[in-house]
């Protein structure tokens, strides 16, 4: 909220940068807790369904901001769009003080004092009573070493910085000179990502724990499927994501200039209805293997994806003035099926392998 003021009142690019690298450094916790938080709620047969809708909200952050703030742009000025975040802000640190409970329940070394009311509202203090050390800032870094965390980290960040980020970042470039579109108009074209990636959860979440469950019915009674059969559901995704890349970069490259046609747009909703069902089904499974680790599963995933959604708007527009629109969507389709689709199929191969071979799912040697 503070630095969200503080680029509203800014009056050079520096500080305004400076602000704008605060605010994300602040909201950065906020993004990793979830995965724990869910699984600290929910039973492992509703896991697909609430990590779904938390992922789902995630996905939604990066389009819903121009979409909504291109009609704040184009009619009071685009320093208002700060100000509206600091009043969100305000909203949610009230809201959140009041109504969101602690999740956390340590069973052994603390003494719980008080109404359960009072222990998840009221207490304003550090749960766990063993000592903090620096290293526990950058543990969830050490995840690396798990297969089951990593591959799918890494294959989920892909798919989000073709179909998330690079829609995100280069829309305006794209349509701008090539349609003379408005703030407004072009917060208009990120309505297709966000139906996408609603559309893309129904698919997921629910089918998601449904599979799951079919499977255990169909194995009997006292046997669980194993976490790598979720992963079937997750080649549906990548080949939207693909699918609806290539038709994007197609349409948008064969529109006539100032002469804009809603196709591309149907491109990115397939390609955000695919990054979705990648997004669920593979942070779930990481989870499913590996529940010690989930509230840090959360802040991997999240270094791994920020720094790739970091990294690719650089190369960006290079890709696209060496082999246009056409041919990018086709070279992106091509790496999510190499850099994304492949390793899942290894790990579904061999991720069961992995865990029994392993001192606590790492990988044997």
């Amino acid at each position: 909220m503070l630095f969200n003021i503080g680029c509203a009142k800014s009056t050079t690019y520096s500080s305004l940068a400076v602000c704008r690298a605060f605010t994300s450094f602040f909201i950065s916790p906020a993004i990793a807790i979830g995965s724990g938080v869910v699984t600290e709620t929910f039973f492992k047969k509703e896991r697909g369904r609430y990590m779904g809708i938390w992922t789902l909200l995630v996905t939604l952050g990066p389009p819903s901001g121009p979409f909504f703030m291109g009609f704040v742009a184009y009619h009071v000025g685009f320093v208002w769009i700060f100000w509206i975040n600091a009043i969100i802000n305000g909203v949610q640190f009230i809201l959140y003080l009041f109504l969101g409970p602690e999740t956390r329940y340590i069973r052994r070394g603390i003494s719980n004092r008080g109404s359960a009311f009072k222990q998840e509202y009221l207490s304003f203090r550090r749960i766990d009573p063993s000592p903090l050390h620096p290293r526990e800032f950058i543990e969830p870094l050490f995840l690396a070493r798990h297969m089951a965390i990593l591959i799918p980290s890494i294959s989920y960040s892909i798919v989000f910085g073709f179909a998330s980020v690079l829609v995100t970042v280069e829309i305006p470039q794209l349509f701008l000179p090539k349609f003379g579109f408005n703030p407004q108009e072009i917060g208009l074209q990120f309505l297709g990502i966000i139906i996408g990636s609603i559309i893309g959860e129904q698919l997921s979440g629910p089918l998601s724990d449904w599979f799951m469950g079919a499977r255990a019915k169909k194995l009997g009674p006292g046997r669980k499927p194993q976490p790598e059969y979720r992963l079937w559901l997750s080649y549906a995704g990548f080949l939207l994501a693909m699918v609806g890349l290539i038709v994007f970069g197609v349409r948008t490259a064969q529109a006539p200039m100032m002469h804009w046609n809603v196709t591309p747009i149907v491109g990115i909703a397939i390609a955000g209805a695919g990054n979705q069902i990648v997004t669920t089904v593979l942070v779930t499974y990481a989870v499913d293997c590996h529940l010690e680790h989930a509230a840090s599963i959360g802040v991997f995933v999240n270094v791994i994806r920020s720094t790739w959604g970091f990294i690719g708007p650089f190369w960006f527009p290079n890709m696209f003035d060496s082999i246009g629109v056409a041919g990018s969507g086709g070279l992106m389709a091509g790496l999510i099926f190499i850099a994304g689709w492949v390793p899942i199929m290894f790990q579904q191969w061999m991720g069961q392998r992995w865990r029994e071979g392993g001192k606590n799912g790492q990988v044997a040697t």
